[in-house]
Formats: C-alpha cells, structure tokens, sequence
C-alpha cells in the first residue's frame, strides 16, 4: 500500500472536490462530486450528528446513488450548503429522474463553528451560495488546511482543518479519505508535538515525527467544548465496486481511523460520522479479501487525513487556538 500521485482522495479516478469559505464568517464547505452519480451509505458514531438526507443512504432505500456529499461548518445553518450543491447540479441537468424531473440527490454533514471568532450575524444564511460556490470549484487538485469545511474548526486543543489523504493497495484498487476535523478530542499526544495518527504516516505527510515514545495510559481528557459544539465529519472512498451495503461496511471500518487519530473520539459531544463512497470502476477480484483490504485502507487514510488536516492548519488574526505549525517547530 503506498500514497495516490497526490495523497488525495481525488486519487480515486473520477472524483473531484470543492471548496468555499468566508473568512469573515470563519466558516465554509466542501463538495465530492463526480461526472455521474455513484454508490454511498453513511455510519454514525458521535452522539450529536447534524446531516440531510442521510436516512436515503440506508440499503434499503430506493435510491442507491447520491449526486455528491456535502461537508460543511455552521451547524444546523451548513445544511443549507446541500440546497446551494442541489441547485447547481439541477442546473447541469444532473440528478434522480423522476418524469420530467431531476432531483440531485446530495447527502450532507455539518460540523459547530459557530463560536470560533467569526461574524454570524448574517440576515440571509450565506450557505446555500457557499455551497454553490463549492460546487462551482470542483478540482482535483483541492487545498487543504485551513480551507472549505474545515475554515473554522477547531479541535480539543489546536486548530482543526481539512484533511486528506490516499493509498493504492496491491489490487490495484484506491482509497481515499476527505474529512473536516473540528474535534471535542485531540490529534496530539499529550502536550504534542507528536500526532496519535503517527503510526500510519506515510513519508512525512504530517511531519514525520514518528509515535511518541511514552503516554500516559491513564490519562482522563476534559471536555474542553461543550455539548454541540464538536464534531469531525469525513468522506472515504474507493473506485472497487460496491454495493450500497458494502459502502455501510466500508465506511463503518472507517471509524477506526478517526479512533486512531483523535483522543477521544465519537464521544456523547462530537457528531462524528463517516461517508463512504464507491465509483463502481474496478470490480472485486475477490469479493471477501478485497473488501477486507479497502476496509483497513480506509481506516488509515482517515488517521492519515485527520493529522494532516490539523498539521496544515494555518494561523489567521484572531484565533481562538493556535495552529499546529506555529505552536511546533518542525523540521
């Protein structure tokens, strides 16, 4: 197993992202989409989740297919940024056919950033443009960091951010992870600077420091948000061929990653839940030892995305907490 060209989840071919944010609001969001709609299903974890359009993702469901995910800040207000993404894809004639209509079908997340320093005074919810915003810079070539989704975020202790990473297993097949880290948890052992998530690191993607060399195993963390206020939201991906049920499989090994990487996680505070998506466009050799394989892919790349979303965190005038790179000094 080994990083995608770009350490992306648009590694996975077919996939692009978006990302908008408003530096006054100090907030933002982030799209996956791609050129046709494809496979995904959601798992919940965290005890105070806020999504739209989640319960179509069950495998029961009529609809087996989403036009594109939303992850956003501003809490209940971000779920607006999935009507903005909804628009645009009408626009384009994308969609669910129903008769003579198109319903773009587009699932979402949000995270709390409302009490991170930024303007929320607004008279109009500003993100359904956001979201539109997002959709309109689909790239493969997305930033990461203080950007999109994770513009605002904020962790137990450092600042979160947007993260993403990627790996090529020996199938042939990709993985990738997507994820806004706005955490009640910490991505740093103790005082830091070493990340929980470094026994996964590939290269130096978040610094290459390697595992710290000792914790305190019992250790009990405060929580230093309140309840509401927390959340880390993420998209894994794959373009193996699955099923709606194989995606719930996939995303829900997922959580492992988040586990890995923030302590502590999926907590009665957090909203924590994982996405997963498949393209459908490389079939399963084996469909019992490839799903396995995706399955422990998709746990390390979304340990591998959320140390890289707070190791890329920028610092801005009037943070709340401080970013990991200024905090540390890295070689």
């Amino acid at each position: 197993m080994r990083p995608g060209p770009r350490n992306l989840i648009t590694d996975v071919p077919g996939l692009r992202v978006g990302n908008a944010h408003d530096a006054r609001l100090r907030s933002g969001c982030t799209v996956l989409a791609a050129d046709r709609s494809f496979t995904a299903a959601v798992h919940v974890m965290g005890g105070a989740p806020g999504t739209r359009e989640t319960d179509l993702l069950a495998p029961e469901r009529l609809v087996q297919q989403v036009d594109a995910l939303v992850l956003s800040g501003g809490s209940a207000f971000g779920l607006d940024a999935c009507s903005g993404v909804a628009d645009g894809l009408r626009a384009m004639g994308r969609g669910f056919a129903v008769g003579d209509q198109r319903v773009p079908i587009v699932p979402g997340a949000i995270l709390f950033d409302l009490l991170n320093g930024g303007d929320k005074s607004w008279t109009r919810n500003p993100y359904h443009a956001l979201g539109r915003a997002a959709l309109d810079a689909l790239t493969d070539s997305p930033a990461l960091g203080s950007t999109g989704a994770g513009h605002g975020a904020l962790t137990g202790n450092l600042k979160g951010g947007l993260g993403s990473a990627s790996a090529i297993l020996s199938s042939g097949h990709t993985v990738g992870a997507l994820v806004a880290v706005n955490a009640l948890g910490s991505a740093i052992v103790g005082d830091g600077p070493h990340f929980w998530a470094a026994p996964w690191e590939m290269g130096d993607e978040f610094g290459g420091l390697g595992p710290a060399s000792a914790h305190d195993p019992g250790h009990e963390p405060p929580a230093m948000k309140r309840m509401g206020e927390a959340t880390t939201i993420a998209i894994v991906a794959t373009d193996g061929a699955l099923t709606q049920a194989e995606c719930l499989r996939l995303a829900t090994t997922a959580q492992d990653g988040m586990a890995r990487a923030l302590v502590p996680s999926h907590t009665p505070l957090d909203g924590d839940l994982v996405f997963a998506a498949s393209t459908g466009a490389r079939p399963l050799t084996d469909p019992v030892t490839d799903a396995f394989a995706l399955g422990h892919a998709a746990a390390c790349c979304l340990a591998r995305a959320i140390a890289r979303a707070v190791f890329l965190a920028e610092p801005m005038p009037g943070d709340r907490q401080p970013a990991y790179r200024a905090r540390f000094t890295t070689a």
